[in-house]
């Protein structure tokens, strides 16, 4: 599985999100694509333990989707979004891509960084399933807008 702490997958991401445009269109979902640089900022921000946007402990979550966050397989089109990561206001695309880029960046620069939080919702997770599951979520997106 891909990581973000993988140097080629670190660059393959930073190449795609430059393919992206102001006028990228998604295959699916509601969101435009300053939307969607906006809603991939969250995973980033509770990993680098910035904002936990109020997330409780689920144990179902834990129990029936936990492993499909750093798996191999890639998530379905139209997968329903966490409440607190929905996007339904208007995102400037220079603003939130600058914003991504630069957490993108932060979390990489953590390769050696060996004890991370735990995940608000989730809990714990090795350094190499946050790699694969912010990788996982950012191929999502970038699929979804077509690069």
């Amino acid at each position: 599985m891909k990581s973000l702490f993988h140097e080629e997958t670190y660059q393959e991401i930073r190449n795609r999100l430059n393919q992206l445009e102001e006028n990228s269109q998604g295959q699916w979902g509601k969101m435009s694509v300053g939307q969607m640089l906006h809603h991939c900022q969250g995973p980033f921000n509770i990993m680098l333990g910035k904002n936990d946007y109020g997330m409780k402990p689920n144990l179902l979550a834990k129990i029936f989707f936990k492993k499909a966050l750093y798996n191999d397989k890639p998530w379905r089109k139209n997968l329903p979004t966490a409440k607190f990561l929905k996007e339904t206001k208007p995102r400037d695309f220079i603003k939130e891509k600058k914003n991504l880029e630069t957490l993108l960046d932060e979390f990489h620069s953590q390769i050696d960084r060996e004890e991370w939080p735990e995940h608000p919702g989730f809990g714990k997770f090795t350094k190499q399933q946050y790699g694969q599951m912010q990788f996982k979520h950012l191929d999502h997106h970038l699929r979804q807008f077509g690069v």
